[in-house]
């Protein structure tokens, strides 16, 4: 999976933690559906825009 860093962003601007903010690990796709409807955005907003750009390019 590629670098998520923007959940670290979203979960560091709604002040919640999670082990994903050390980079150690980053959660599943179903995790990150889960995730987003926590904190009520979307799961778009969760992934780094070079990893958005290069899925609407392939």
């Amino acid at each position: 999976m590629q670098d998520v860093n923007r959940l670290k962003i979203v979960l560091v601007e709604q002040k919640k933690t999670s082990k994903w903010l050390s980079d150690s690990s980053q959660p599943d796709i179903e995790t990150l559906a889960r995730i987003s409807k926590l904190l009520n955005v979307g799961v778009e907003e969760l992934f780094n825009k070079k990893f958005m750009e290069s899925v609407r390019n392939s």
